[in-house]
């Protein structure tokens, strides 16, 4: 047991920030503080709005940019990433806050938070590198969509909308909407999103959220109009604290947390890997990065914010502007951090029908339309499970979604591979005989060569075609080209090797891998083959044998010494 300790502290101690992190901070500092900077000005509407549609409230969006923004910057395994909350994480915690309150959200949070840390500790960082691309892109098209019917009731200014499912409370909001117009609020949102999305192809390095938003709030203090604002926020962080944890819920918050958990290591890794290709001699490290992620998971609650990850679109802004280490992230957390001491007041008087604008030009970003129509055309089963994931992530949740999406990908893998797996009869190989004895040899002897993987989703196809073998007295199973062997397969095996012995039919085996002999071995099969000299190292030798039972020159089952 002391072994085991000593290997989970050796690890521990392993994802700690190492030396080299704090000597990159010293080769361009200047650049790294303006990049931060400038992240900073982007990424402070996107928290205020990101909070508010949480359900925690904007001040939760700000404390989770800046604390979770500063931790996962220091202990995080990217030098380019930067972390807070994003849209994607708010698509699950909006009905914990529902159901458990506020306490629910920042209960997930550390119980994701340790989760993320436990992933770090077992090395499953570079495995979320395998989940289908389609299933990442579907997803990411539903998020779009359900944060878009996310911001309805802002953009429409109604604030009593109800409803199971986002989509039912947009549907709701646009009823009541539709009863007692209200356009104020629809036009100041659309107003912020046009000039988000059209200014972004005429000046795409200007930081135009923060732009359209104080604009917007400009004209919202001279519009003889009440709209709803963001309200007062404190002029400086909470303090820190465990009260809200609620111990008797965490069994059913668990899902939920596994839930922000899985999202916060799909996001933070595939942000990493699209900084590392915007970069040359930038490498992230997958584990060192759930670790960092889940302390930021973990120390982002205590101060009231909600789960984060780190975000692409900002980590996109930092590496544009020159952001080359550490430091650009750190700052842009400390920006945050003087917003809210200095600022405070005037943040408060942000209209959240701004703020809804922000992310519905966000969400019109997320969306990569020449990727989805790329895999739409690939494959009809890249199609469906682009599809399906996209269906359910808006009509459910974003967990089942995952799940249907990567177990439709798996059945149509399944599917493709057992259509590679191959039973082929090849031709008898002619020898020194001459025509008349090979003519005999061919009326006898049967070769079928194996190719590809011999598995329980195409073991039953290769029983069915060895069942129609008939009028030989040899069958040759060569076996060389099996790449693997399952104990389906294996017993599958066993079974056509019986039915074809109770024909009388003499069977022989070549060619078996070392590895596959161990599977077989394990499970009995051709035990009796093996006893009685049928299973050979190669195909010449097996062949060399058939002959002499063809012709007449052995029996069928006389031992022979293994070749």
């Amino acid at each position: 047991m002391s072994d085991v300790f000593r290997s989970i502290r050796d690890r521990l101690l392993g994802l700690l920030p190492q030396r080299e992190d704090w000597g990159a901070l010293r080769r361009s500092p200047r650049r790294d503080v303006i990049a931060g900077l400038t992240v900073a000005v982007v990424a402070l509407p996107l928290a205020l709005a990101f909070g508010v549609t949480s359900g925690l409230g904007a001040e939760a969006g700000l404390v989770t940019a800046v604390i979770a923004g500063a931790v996962a910057a220091v202990f995080g395994g990217s030098n380019l990433q930067v972390s807070g909350p994003t849209g994607a994480m708010t698509v699950v915690l909006v009905p914990v806050v529902q159901r458990f309150g506020a306490s629910g959200v920042l209960t997930v949070g550390v119980l994701a938070g340790l989760l993320l840390i436990i992933l770090a500790v077992a090395r499953l960082g570079r495995y979320v590198r395998y989940l289908p691309v389609p299933v990442i892109e579907g997803f990411t098209a539903g998020i779009a969509v359900v944060i878009a019917l996310q911001q309805v009731p802002a953009v429409l200014g109604v604030e009593d909308a109800e409803g199971e499912r986002v989509w039912a409370v947009a549907v709701d909001a646009v009823v009541r909407f539709a009863a007692h117009p209200h356009p104020a609020p629809l036009t100041l949102a659309l107003a912020v999103a046009a000039l988000m999305l059209l200014g972004a192809r005429w000046r795409p390095g200007w930081p135009l959220s923060l732009a359209a938003v104080a604009l917007a709030t400009g004209l919202a203090e001279v519009l003889p109009v009440d709209l709803a604002r963001i309200g007062a926020l404190p002029t400086g962080l909470p303090a820190p604290s465990l009260d809200f944890l609620d111990l008797g819920a965490m069994g059913m918050l668990l899902p939920s947390a596994l839930a922000v958990a899985a999202l916060a290591a799909l996001e933070s890794l595939l942000s990493a890997t699209v900084a590392d290709g915007m970069t040359t001699g930038q490498r992230h490290d997958p584990d060192r990065e759930l670790f960092g992620q889940g302390l930021a998971n973990l120390a982002a609650p205590v101060f009231g914010g909600v789960p984060a990850t780190a975000a692409i679109a900002r980590t996109a802004v930092n590496v544009r502007a020159g952001g080359r280490s550490k430091l650009a992230a750190l700052t842009h957390a400390v920006a945050l951090a003087g917003i809210v001491l200095v600022a405070a007041p005037v943040v408060g008087r942000i209209p959240l029908a701004a703020l809804a604008g922000v992310l519905l030009a966000t969400t019109v970003r997320m969306v990569e339309t020449g990727s989805i129509r790329a895999l739409a055309r690939a494959t009809r089963g890249d199609a469906l499970v682009l599809m399906l994931t996209f269906a359910v992530t808006v009509a459910l949740d974003l967990v089942t979604a995952v799940a249907v999406g990567v177990g439709v990908a798996i059945i149509i893998a399944l599917r493709a591979v057992t259509r590679a797996a191959r039973v082929e009869q090849v031709p008898f190989d002619r020898g020194a005989h001459s025509a008349e004895e090979h003519a005999l040899l061919t009326e006898h002897i049967v070769v079928y060569r194996l190719d590809g993987p011999l598995f329980f989703a195409a073991a039953h196809n290769f029983l069915r075609q060895l069942s129609d073998v008939a009028d030989v007295r040899v069958v040759i199973l060569r076996m060389s080209r099996v790449s693997t062997i399952d104990a389906t397969g294996a017993q599958v095996l066993g079974d056509a090797v019986l039915r074809l012995q109770g024909r009388g039919i003499t069977v022989l085996l070549s060619g078996i891998a070392p590895r596959h002999d161990e599977v077989l071995t394990a499970l009995g099969v051709a035990e009796q083959l093996r006893r009685d000299g049928l299973v050979f190292p190669d195909a010449s030798s097996a062949v060399r044998y058939a002959r002499t039972v063809a012709l007449g020159g052995a029996q069928p089952w006389a031992p022979v010494a293994a070749h």
